[in-house]
């Protein structure tokens, strides 16, 4: 049976493996001064674990966490879309709003088990947002299609 005991090491191990994603994924965030730092990215990818967890408990242990999983998905949709911004014809907090679907994702892993995924995930993720920030710096047609930096 599945348990929810706070006092066992099976409660703080995808605790602790959420925190430590989250606040990966966060502090590339807060480096860069995007809405959605450390704090948020470790609660989102905590609070999708747990939740995750809690499905699979549902009905004393016979709980479907692909359920959740579905409302997970778009519930977190609703979040990332509150960071997205139109101003004078110009879109911007995309890229955060991806990265809230990511840490949900990570967080998901997380919950179901798959720890080294999702810290390889996590780590995947902060390579992807400073690897390609790096590359549009270098070449410059390629920001020409997205925002253009000064």
């Amino acid at each position: 049976m599945i348990s929810f005991d706070p006092l066992s090491l099976s409660f703080w191990r995808p605790i602790g493996t959420a925190l430590l994603c989250g606040a990966i994924v966060g502090l590339e965030r807060q480096l860069r001064g995007k809405p959605v730092g450390i704090r948020t990215s470790m609660l989102i990818c905590m609070a999708t674990s747990v939740f995750i967890h809690l499905g699979a408990l549902a009905g004393n242990g016979d709980g479907d966490p692909t359920r959740v999983l579905g409302q997970l998905v778009t519930g977190i949709g609703f979040l990332g879309a509150g960071v997205i911004i139109s101003h004078d014809g110009t879109v911007s907090g995309v890229t955060t709003a991806a990265v809230i679907w990511v840490l949900s994702a990570v967080g998901a892993a997380i919950g179901l088990g798959h720890y080294l995924a999702a810290l390889l995930l996590a780590l995947l993720t902060v390579g992807i947002l400073t690897g390609v920030e790096i590359l549009e710096s270098s070449v410059r047609r390629l920001t020409r299609g997205a925002h253009r930096r000064e």
